[in-house]
């Protein structure tokens, strides 16, 4: 257990908070707008990092720093030390440098790095194990074995293909001069002929076998070689795997998270009781548990917290220089239940309902179906802790109708949205949205000016399973997501543009718009991909599609109210 002198918090002077009331609860770490202490916090940390020379680490902000680019998280922690001071605690999530140990920063919980640690030790032996199983595999001896097993296999199929045509045009010419035969013969004629095309007949076969087993044995020499190097590998690879897995459990029960009342938790036990059942990969890293664990040993008591990004964005996730960020859910959701325990929390934005007294609209209603314009911030259908939606609220409205969902719209996104009354209607409509052959247009307000007019973006996107509901870009196993979008209107400060999805993917106009491959331009008010607002600036306005029982084609459209 790592514990250093408290020697880390920095005190803030009694000009720079005066005026400012004390949070009343601590921070609700999944959903929060920075208390005013934390921004004053983050900002000190920010000039920090802006001015410091001691750091040798990448953050993508400078293009003559050596090194990949790396952007980093950063925590503040507001806390009141035992004599009553008000100050604040700074953290980095993972590794800065590759190094835990920086001055101005907490330490970890555990660290990892010290000198000759079991870590840096079991590491050591993976190393060499990976440096045995890659000499093996761009080694001549077996690279050449491979080589010479595809240019022989290749070969034998070659070979046995042609052999094989060549048999079959023996058969044929068999089979053609039995014909001719078979007339003009006596029957002991006849039949010394069939008897000695009978013996070309098996003497083909005996000759195929013959090429088979040649091939056969030399392919399995060639094999035999091969599976040698195989077996060496596959043993050293299964070492390499059961030391990981050991190395991994021994670290998870060395990092022990503590809480306000002094009980100590490991990773293991925290997260055996979640659905992934282990800690998933750099957990307890994050800066919030580091802050909040030195504020439990020293005798802190924690009132607010912030994160931020600093440094260039990374290729998957969507993430500003400078710009605050929730804790994570995966990693950091279930340290932070028991860390947090006890203490008071500002109440959950997210159990609230922010569309409770906002009103539906009926845009069109016949006896197939009706289309809502949905406004912002009401459910399309009831979510776990929200009853009230556009489905719960029709179904009031309808005595004994269904409401059948054909397609959703965001929480946050207002505009046109097609429930069905009928499952025949339903399923017409809903063909229509999986063929892709709706037509849908949205309007969105971008958080800055765009210099192009119109494009297409095209960028696979996945869900983020450890940050839920978040979508990821990822070109390996994404789904193909395609935007077009063109500018209505622009000023120095946003642009209006529209939007047509070709592809209907989760967040995908939010994510196409934010990230720096896209239009690098977060949609105002998305509090996901962007910074909050009033409310999210995405609306549906356009639907065009099929009617399920006239087979007419049908619009709709409702403008936009910003």
């Amino acid at each position: 257990m790592v514990h250093n002198a408290p020697n880390n918090i920095t005190y803030f002077s009694d000009s720079s908070i005066k005026g400012i009331e004390l949070p009343a609860c601590f921070t609700f770490p999944f959903y929060y707008e920075p208390h005013p202490l934390t921004k004053i916090a983050a900002a000190e940390l920010q000039h920090y990092l802006e001015t410091q020379t001691d750091l040798q680490h990448n953050f993508g902000l400078a293009e003559d720093q050596q090194g990949p680019a790396i952007g980093k998280m950063f925590g503040v922690l507001v806390v009141k030390d035992k004599q009553g001071k008000l100050g604040y605690l700074s953290a980095f999530s993972g590794k800065l440098a590759g190094s835990n140990d920086h001055p101005k920063f907490v330490p970890p919980v555990f660290d990892m790095l010290i000198e000759n640690s079991f870590f840096l030790k079991g590491q050591e032996i993976i190393n060499s194990i990976n440096l045995q199983i890659k000499k093996i595999e761009s080694g001549d001896d077996y690279k050449k074995l491979i080589q010479e097993f595809e240019r022989s296999n290749a070969l034998s199929i070659r070979e046995i293909a042609d052999f094989k045509k060549q048999l079959k045009s023996n058969k044929a010419e068999r089979k053609k001069l039995r014909e001719e035969q078979k007339g003009g013969l006596s029957e002991d004629g006849y039949h010394d002929i069939e008897a000695d095309l009978i013996k070309q007949s098996l003497r083909d076969k005996h000759l195929l076998n013959v090429l088979l087993n040649k091939w056969g044995e030399v392919l399995k020499e060639i094999n035999t070689g091969i599976e040698q190097f195989d077996a060496e590998l596959e043993a050293l690879k299964n070492e390499r795997r059961e030391r990981s897995a050991a190395l991994q459990k021994q670290l998870f029960e060395q990092y022990e998270f503590l809480n306000k009342n002094g009980v100590r938790k490991s990773l293991q036990s925290i997260f055996s009781d979640t659905v992934f059942g282990k800690p998933p990969s750099a957990a307890g890293e994050c800066a919030t548990p580091k802050l909040l664990q030195y504020a439990f040993l020293n005798g802190y008591k924690p009132l607010a917290m912030a994160e931020f990004w600093w440094g260039a964005s990374p290729k998957s996730e969507i993430r500003k220089h400078k710009q605050y960020y929730p804790a994570c859910t995966g990693k950091c959701k279930p340290i932070l239940k028991h860390m947090l325990e006890g203490i008071a929390l500002d109440e959950n934005p997210l159990l609230k309902n922010p569309g409770e007294s906002r009103k539906i609209t009926i845009v069109y209603e016949d006896d197939a179906f009706v289309i809502i314009n949905k406004p912002v911030e009401l459910r399309s259908v009831p979510g776990v802790n929200i009853n009230d939606s556009v489905y719960t609220r029709l179904k009031l409205l309808w005595a004994g109708i269904e409401p059948l969902i054909v397609h959703r719209l965001d929480m946050a996104t207002s505009g046109l949205l097609v429930v069905a009354k009928t499952k025949d209607a339903h399923k017409i409509i809903q063909r229509q949205f999986l063929k892709r052959t709706v037509k849908k247009r949205y309007t969105a307000l971008l958080s800055k000016a765009i210099t192009a007019s119109e494009g297409d973006i095209v960028l696979p996107l996945r869900g983020d399973l450890l940050n839920r509901p978040r979508q990821l870009v990822c070109f390996e196993s994404g789904k193909k997501s395609v935007t077009r979008w063109k500018v209505i209107t622009t000023n120095a400060t946003t642009t209006k543009v529209h939007f047509w999805p070709l592809t209907g993917r989760t967040h995908q106009l939010r994510v196409h718009s934010a990230h720096q491959q896209g239009l690098n331009a977060p949609i105002v008010g998305d509090d996901l991909y962007g910074t909050n607002a009033e409310r999210l600036y995405l609306h549906a306005a356009y639907l065009e599609f099929v009617h399920p029982v006239t087979k007419e084609k049908i619009s709709f459209e409702v403008a936009e109210d910003f």
